[in-house]
C-alpha cells in the first residue's frame, strides 16, 4: 500500500484490509510513521511517536483491527507512558494507571502509537502551548487547529492516523473537528466511562472520545468505547442494537430546533449562518419539521458554573504539584493558567453545593427549553479557524483571569452548555468558507440518544458529502 492510499482510508476501511489479509497491521504502523515523518515537522501535531510503536498490539478481531491510533496528552492514560498535559509542570510525568478507555481501545483493535499536542491542561480552544509550541492547521498552517484536542485534529486531517483520541469538557473535541474538517462527537454524559479514577470527570462535564473522518467510524467508536464499569456513578440507558447497525436504519421524521441567532457575546459569521440555513433547508426537504429556537440558557449562568468549577479544582493542582516535588509559578504554568490559579486561591471559600445546584438548575432549564425537539442544529463555532497569535490563548500575559473566563463563555457559546447538560453533540464538516476553510455544523441529540445522531449524521453525510474535500497538507500528496 502506498502512503497516498493509506491516507485516503477511514479507520473501518483500513480494518477491513487487515481482516481480509490484504494489509498487515505492522504495515499500517509503518505507514503511519511514514506519514508522521512527512507532515508532522510542518504541523507539529504529534509530540511523541513511540519508538516501540511497531510492537504495540491490539485485538485482531476488533472493529478497528490493526488501525493506528493516537492519544491526546491529557485525559485518559496509558500506564507508564509520558503524559505531560501540555504543561511544563508535568514535564516527564508518567502515570501508573491504565484507563478503561485505552483498555477498550486495545480490545477494539486500535494500536496506540503516539501522543498528540494539547494546550496546557486543555484549558484553551486554541492550538498553542509553551511546552510544545504551535500546532498548525493542515488546511492553512497559519491558522489554529482548534483545541484542546489540537494535535488529534491536525493529525487526523493530515492523514497520520484516520482516528485519534480526544476529550471534551467545553468543546475540546468539537472545536478541532470544526476547524480541521472532521467528525467530532461529544457523547452523552455517562456513555464513555472515565474509570478507573475519573468517572464523571469535572462534575460530569468532561467526556473521552475520538475525532475521525466519517460517520461510520464515529458509530464504530461508540460500539468500541461505550459501556459501564464498576465505580461509574450511574448507568446510562444502553442502545438496543450496535451503533454500526444504526447506519442501516431509517431516521424517521424529526422535530429540529434551529439556532438562527447567536447564543453569546460573539457574533456568528454570515458564512456560517448561511451554512446553517442550507442545512436547515435540506432537513426540511428530507421531511423533518424545522422550528427556530432561541438560546436555551443565560451566558451568566454558564459563567458562574465555569468559575465555580475552576475554583474547586485549584487545590487538586496544588496537591499534585507537591506530590511531584514541584512549585506552581511562572516557570511551570502559562500566564493565564497561573493567573486563574492565583485568582482561585485568593477567592472567598466556595461551597461545592453551590456549583452542584448551578449545574442542576442549568440542566433543568435547558432540558425544559429543548425537550420538544429530537435534535438541534447550531453552528459549532461562530467563526472559522483564526490565525495563530489570537489573544485568547493561555500563553497571553495581557488578559486577566476574569477576562479569559468571559471569553470562554463567548467563544464557545454553542458548546459548553451541552457539557453541562450531558446531551450528545456532534460537529460535522458540512460546509466550507469562501477561502476554503472548513465550517463545522453541530447536531445535538436527546440525552442518551446517540442512535438518532448516528442516523441523521449518516443522512447529512450522504446528502452533503465531505470526503472529496482534502486539506492542502496531507500525507502522500507531495
Amino acid at each position: 500500500m502506498k502512503l497516498s492510499e493509506y491516507a485516503e482510508y477511514d479507520a473501518i476501511g483500513l480494518a477491513s484490509l487487515t481482516k481480509s489479509g490484504d494489509v498487515a497491521p505492522l504495515d499500517l504502523v509503518r505507514l503511519a510513521r511514514e506519514a508522521h515523518n512527512e507532515v508532522n515537522p510542518l504541523i507539529n501535531a504529534v509530540i511523541e511517536f513511540y519508538e516501540d510503536a511497531e510492537t504495540v498490539t491490539g485485538s485482531n478481531d476488533g472493529l478497528f483491527a490493526g488501525v493506528p491510533f493516537l492519544r491526546k496528552d491529557v485525559g485518559a492514560t496509558e500506564a507508564g507512558r509520558l503524559q505531560e498535559n501540555g504543561s511544563r509542570l508535568f514535564k516527564g510525568y508518567r502515570p501508573e494507571t491504565e484507563s478503561y478507555f485505552f483498555h477498550r481501545a486495545r480490545e477494539g483493535g486500535l494500536r496506540t502509537i503516539g501522543r498528540t499536542t494539547t494546550p496546557e491542561f486543555g484549558t484553551s480552544g486554541m492550538s498553542k502551548s509553551l511546552l510544545n509550541g504551535i500546532t498548525g492547521n493542515p488546511w492553512e498552517l497559519s491558522r489554529s487547529a482548534g483545541g484542546s484536542s489540537a494535535g488529534a485534529g491536525a493529525a487526523v486531517a493530515a492523514g497520520i492516523t484516520p482516528i485519534a483520541h480526544g476529550n471534551d469538557g467545553g468543546g475540546s473535541i468539537r472545536v478541532p473537528a470544526a476547524w480541521c474538517g472532521l467528525v467530532g462527537l461529544n457523547p452523552s454524559r455517562g456513555r464513555i466511562s472515565g474509570g478507573p479514577n475519573d468517572q464523571d470527570g469535572s462534575f460530569g462535564m468532561s467526556r473521552q472520545f475520538v475525532v475521525c473522518r466519517t460517520v461510520r467510524d464515529m458509530a464504530a467508536a461508540l460500539d468500541v468505547f461505550s459501556g459501564p464499569y464498576p465505580g461509574d456513578p450511574f448507568i446510562i440507558i444502553q442502545p438496543d442494537r450496535p451503533y454500526v447497525e444504526q447506519l442501516s436504519q431509517p431516521t424517521g421524521k424529526l422535530r429540529v430546533g434551529v439556532a438562527r441567532s447567536k447564543w453569546g457575546a460573539v457574533d456568528v459569521d454570515p458564512e456560517i449562518m448561511r451554512a446553517i440555513e442550507t442545512t436547515a433547508t435540506l432537513l426540511e426537504d428530507m421531511g423533518h419539521l424545522v422550528i427556530d429556537i432561541e438560546a436555551p440558557y443565560e451566558p451568566t449562568d454558564y459563567a458562574r458554573i465555569l468559575l465555580g468549577r475552576t475554583i474547586l479544582s485549584a487545590p487538586s493542582l496544588e496537591e499534585t504539584a507537591r506530590a511531584m516535588g514541584r512549585e506552581i509559578c511562572a516557570d511551570t504554568l502559562e500566564p493565564i493558567n497561573l493567573k486563574i490559579h492565583e485568582f482561585c486561591r485568593n477567592s472567598q471559600p466556595y461551597d461545592a453545593r453551590d456549583l452542584l445546584e448551578a449545574l442542576r438548575k442549568m440542566r433543568f432549564l435547558v432540558g425544559e427549553a429543548i425537550q420538544g425537539f429530537d435534535i438541534l442544529l447550531t453552528p459549532t463555532m461562530p467563526f472559522v479557524a483564526p490565525p495563530h497569535g489570537g489573544i485568547y490563548c493561555t500563553t497571553n500575559p495581557t488578559l486577566s483571569a476574569e477576562e479569559y473566563l468571559e471569553a470562554d463563555v463567548a467563544l464557545y457559546q454553542f458548546l459548553g452548555v451541552f457539557n453541562v447538560t450531558g446531551h450528545p453533540s456532534v460537529s460535522l464538516p458540512l460546509a466550507q468558507s469562501a477561502d476554503g476553510l472548513p465550517i463545522g455544523i453541530q447536531i445535538v441529540g436527546r440525552f442518551g440518544d446517540e442512535a438518532t445522531l448516528v442516523r441523521i449524521a449518516r443522512d447529512l453525510e450522504e446528502a452533503m458529502p465531505w470526503s472529496h474535500r482534502r486539506p492542502p497538507l496531507r500525507a502522500g500528496s507531495s
